[in-house]
């Protein structure tokens, strides 16, 4: 069967199947190149016809048997990536770059096998890398190749015979009792002492207290919207900015924190207002933000980050991390009586079978207790 617009031929096989054939090009002694896609339906075919021309049409389309991983990485960066945030790619540029391409990249795309797939993550894991990181580049290597059966450039993805290692669960820690207690005193007057205070009894994650806006507080309901997040993005140029995202998982939220939370913004508000009159033209808080330096400069989640482990480091609680402070915020929470769905609603968590399986420990001291209430009505009533 012809095409209508004549850019090949499609026709139904012997065994049922269906097969088109295009022009790929012209070999070095000017031969047409043809070569075939093969399809159960008409239509299949057809589709795979249409995208191949428009790669061909655009000057993206390699033979097969000629691309290598390196050519087929930088032609699914830059043409198949237009789903996918602008942060994603450039990490995924980064790995490819990084780790990929120096490896692999030299291999043609046909001739890569799981067993050097294999060998690249163990080599990976040798040199020192995490579990989870080679989760995370196992991720874009899979992705990568499953666009590369799609295209015709190999017809299974090799990834899917590999073994990744065992991600082990990082242990839990929270500043609770005496410890936090310490620790609010250690911060007290100190750089960061605002943030760190209100990361304790809020459970924000860094990036939603550096982006947090004004607009977002409201004192008369007592309520904060959280909305977005300030990251620090890499880009493909190699060089990093920090943009505002969309929360971690999608869903904005919002909670409710004590009234020391609010009194504490009322007081960051006043100072700001001082610092406006102060610095005049040179206090820019262009994006209104709760948060900020002397000028109205956003925060930088890393000089956050190192005042909050040199604070943890002079209580001699050097492990704890910043995202620990989270862990404390929930715990206090649920050993105060919060219900689990409020506390991972709070917390912005996907599920609450989520936190559940987070805080499974505190909920166990929490029935515990709830037993010893009942036990305690139960005597009370001589049962």
């Amino acid at each position: 069967m012809k095409r209508p617009n004549g850019e090949g031929t499609i026709r139904k096989r012997k065994n049922g199947t269906w097969e088109g054939q295009y022009v790929a090009g012209r070999d070095q002694k000017g031969k047409l190149i043809r070569r075939s896609v093969y399809g159960k339906t008409q239509a299949e075919v057809s589709r795979k016809m249409t995208a191949l021309t428009n790669d061909l049409n655009n000057g993206v389309y390699i033979a097969p048997d000629q691309i290598t991983v390196a050519e087929w990485f930088e032609l699914w960066i830059s043409e198949y990536l237009g789903n996918v945030k602008s942060s994603t790619k450039a990490q995924y540029d980064y790995q490819k770059r990084i780790h990929i391409i120096p490896e692999l990249g030299k291999i043609q795309l046909q001739k890569l096998t799981a067993p050097m797939i294999q060998k690249f993550y163990n080599g990976k894991l040798a040199a020192g890398l995490s579990p989870k990181s080679i989760k995370n580049l196992h991720g874009i290597m899979h992705r990568s190749l499953n666009q590369a059966v799609l295209c015709q450039y190999l017809k299974v993805n090799p990834c899917l015979a590999c073994q990744l290692p065992r991600i082990e669960k990082k242990e839990m820690k929270t500043i609770t009792g005496g410890d936090l207690k310490t620790f609010l005193t250690e911060i007290r007057g100190k750089p960061f002492e605002d943030e760190l205070y209100f990361a304790v009894f809020t459970g924000l994650r860094e990036a939603e207290i550096v982006g947090l806006a004004w607009d977002c507080v409201d004192f008369d309901k007592q309520i904060i919207r959280v909305v977005q997040q300030l990251k620090r993005e890499r880009k493909i140029s190699g060089k990093n900015e920090y943009v505002f995202d969309s929360l971690k998982n999608g869903k904005t939220r919002t909670v409710s924190p004590a009234p020391a939370v609010f009194n504490l913004l009322k007081k960051i508000r006043s100072k700001q207002a001082e610092n406006k009159l102060k610095n005049g033209d040179r206090f820019r808080n262009e994006h209104n933000l709760v948060f900020t330096d002397e000028l109205g400069h956003h925060i930088s989640t890393s000089t956050m980050y190192h005042a909050f482990k040199n604070r943890i480091a002079a209580i001699g609680l050097p492990n704890v991390r910043f995202h620990d402070l989270r862990h404390t915020f929930a715990t206090i929470s649920l050993e105060n009586g919060d219900d689990i769905k409020t506390v991972s609603e709070n917390l912005g968590h996907a599920t609450v079978a989520f936190t559940l399986d987070v805080y499974g420990h505190v909920t166990e001291k929490m029935r515990k207790d709830s037993a010893d209430r009942m036990q305690k009505y139960i005597d009370s009533i001589g049962g």
